[in-house]
């Protein structure tokens, strides 16, 4: 995966320690799952998430925000030694809200604990921001992947290109794939935004915020890998209207 796209980041080359013990003392990372019913998935998150984590050589917690779930997954991914904050159900915009604000880290990263992405790929939606290229880094599921396509839904591939092209026309900036869950933000960044969604509208409220703030926001390109057990929680058309609507209040506010 050598090609990236960014958006007004500084492309001159920074040079970056490799040192175990400077990253240690220079870099703290939170990942924050919303977790909705994903006990046969969560547990493997977990561990593949803090794996790799430790392979990176920076302190780190996991949290894992159980919203509301009916199953074990909260259970199993303390078992797991995650951090778990459990809330009552109120979708993932919420879930998310309440992970940043727990966050102790100075980079956060956010992935779906439904199996769908991959933690291993972690390290490169970490890159740009810890050279200093970056501020908010999307991994992206159609930058330079054909393969991914094939995997998601048409109607699903249809709405985020609207959404990717509604965004780009009010901020003038291309994004291939606003919808993406995979992320990692500064957390000084995430501090300066208010933010008010409730479900699958925060990631659209989040970028929309970052690009107006000035932010520089790049794309990387990520594997993906569609559900294989339970069901999305995403409902194509009143998700969609949310969507769309927050996107255009996020840029009017």
């Amino acid at each position: 995966m050598a090609n990236y796209l960014i958006h007004e980041a500084n492309t001159s080359e920074v040079m970056v320690t490799s040192k175990r013990d400077r990253e240690r003392e220079e870099f703290f990372v939170s990942v924050v799952i919303p977790v909705f019913n994903e006990e046969q998935t969560i547990g493997d998150i977990v561990t593949r998430t803090k794996r790799t984590l430790e392979q990176l050589g920076v302190l780190y917690e996991v949290l894992v925000v159980d919203d509301g779930s009916m199953d074990r997954s909260a259970d199993i991914s303390q078992a797991r030694e995650a951090h778990v904050l459990r809330e009552n159900h109120r979708g993932k915009g919420y879930a998310l809200r309440s992970g940043f604000r727990q966050a102790r880290g100075e980079l956060i990263v956010t992935l779906d604990g439904d199996g769908s992405h991959q933690p291993e790929e972690i390290p490169l939606v970490l890159r740009y921001i810890r050279e200093d290229r970056a501020d908010f880094v999307i991994g992206s599921r159609f930058f330079n992947s054909d393969v991914n396509k094939t995997k998601i839904p048409k109607v699903n591939r249809t709405g985020n290109r609207m959404f990717n092209n509604l965004i780009g026309y009010l901020t003038g900036k291309k994004i291939s794939d606003s919808q993406s869950g995979f992320r990692a933000i500064k957390s000084s960044l995430i501090k300066r935004m208010k933010l008010g969604s409730r479900g699958y509208e925060v990631e659209s409220e989040m970028l929309v915020k970052a690009l107006k703030m000035g932010a520089r926001v790049a794309e990387t390109p990520i594997s993906f890998d569609q559900r294989t057990v339970g069901i999305s929680k995403l409902d194509p058309i009143k998700d969609g209207v949310r969507i769309l609507y927050a996107i255009i209040a996020s840029y009017l506010s």
